[in-house]
């Protein structure tokens, strides 16, 4: 907590409530400087797959570690973004789950505005942008991956998140599920020799005597028949014991492993990249459009930045990428005080 608070400003509150954790920001309601008076992290948030007394109280933990309580009372307006919500139509069932939940929170923590809005993680994303844009394409890339139009913020039309069993592909399900097949194909003579047979392998708990010779910096050139075939009777169960989602785990593998010069690596971010610059295709992007891209695989710095980049030059896109939604819910919730 920021110990140089104003006694006489009001507050606003900013939840970012994603697939991983949900994290909340307080900020001066009035003063657009970005500075952060406030900050709480808690459980996940996503609001189609948190059961809703889970997520009451990971907001409530999230948003009382960014509160003090007794300054509770200055909170002028609070905005969440969530996994699994938007804001259209009306009755979309996560969008109502994340409101219910939300309000069940600031209840319990004594929190009585009655200015609370709820967005899903992109539409909070997208409005995180240098100048909050009222309009444009949005694009996450996390676990899963997708793609949206926004206009006058509010989410319009979406291309790919349909989840890990059917699409979302080009994201960290996604790039995880490439790593392990790379590793068994490499291991069974079908793929090429590559890093991330024995980076898979150490990631699963696999014994270091059926691992490529060398350690996780080598290929399995040097393999021997009899280890390959261990390898595989230890990888398979190791996968099919572990939700499927998990395999998302396996994806900063591939950067690294990339970063050594591997082909095998490199070859799954290019394309992953090409899927998702498909995905923001499929909105019909014009040229100079904003797009906002975040998630971890694309905020700043983040992997697959510079090839979607390359891929996206035409048409001529201003592309933008931010952390999270955190910026973009208090930048909500501000002007969801001066509407008001």
């Amino acid at each position: 907590m920021n110990s140089d608070l104003n006694p006489r400003s009001r507050w606003v509150v900013g939840i970012d409530a994603g697939g991983t954790r949900t994290r909340a920001v307080l900020a001066d309601a009035d003063a657009g400087d970005g500075r952060v008076l406030g900050e709480g992290v808690a459980g996940p948030g996503n609001a189609l797959t948190v059961p809703a007394p889970e997520l009451a109280d990971h907001l409530a933990q999230a948003v009382a570690s960014a509160v003090p309580q007794a300054g509770r009372a200055r909170v002028a307006a609070v905005v969440g973004g969530f996994a699994g919500a938007a804001r259209a139509p009306e009755e979309e069932p996560g969008r109502a789950r994340a409101r219910a939940a939300l309000t069940a929170a600031l209840n319990r923590l004594g929190i009585g505005t009655g200015a609370v809005e709820v967005y899903s993680d992109i539409e909070a994303a997208f409005a995180g942008a240098p100048g909050q844009p009222a309009d444009g394409l949005a694009l996450v890339a996390g676990t899963g991956a997708v793609a949206a139009r926004i206009e006058g913020r509010v989410l319009v039309a979406t291309s790919g998140g349909d989840g890990w069993l059917l699409g979302d592909d080009g994201g960290g399900f996604w790039i995880g599920r490439e790593a392990a097949r790379a590793a068994l194909r490499a291991a069974d003579g079908r793929g090429e020799p590559t890093a991330l047979t024995a980076m898979v392998g150490q990631a699963l708990g696999i014994p270091d005597r059926v691992l490529p010779l060398g350690g996780s910096g080598s290929d399995d050139s040097g393999w021997a028949p009899a280890p390959r075939a261990a390898y595989r009777a230890y990888l398979l169960p190791a996968v099919m014991d572990r939700p499927p989602v998990r395999l998302a785990d396996l994806a900063p593998l591939v950067p690294r492993a990339a970063a050594r010069k591997d082909a095998v690596a490199a070859a799954v971010l290019g394309e992953a990249a090409a899927h998702l610059a498909a995905t923001v295709a499929a909105l019909g992007p014009r040229p100079g459009e904003t797009l906002v891209v975040t998630g971890g695989l694309l905020a700043p710095k983040g992997p697959l930045l510079a090839p979607l980049t390359e891929r996206l030059c035409d048409p001529d896109l201003t592309i933008t990428p931010v952390p999270d939604g955190r910026a973009g819910a208090v930048a909500l919730a501000r002007l969801l005080v001066t509407d008001r």
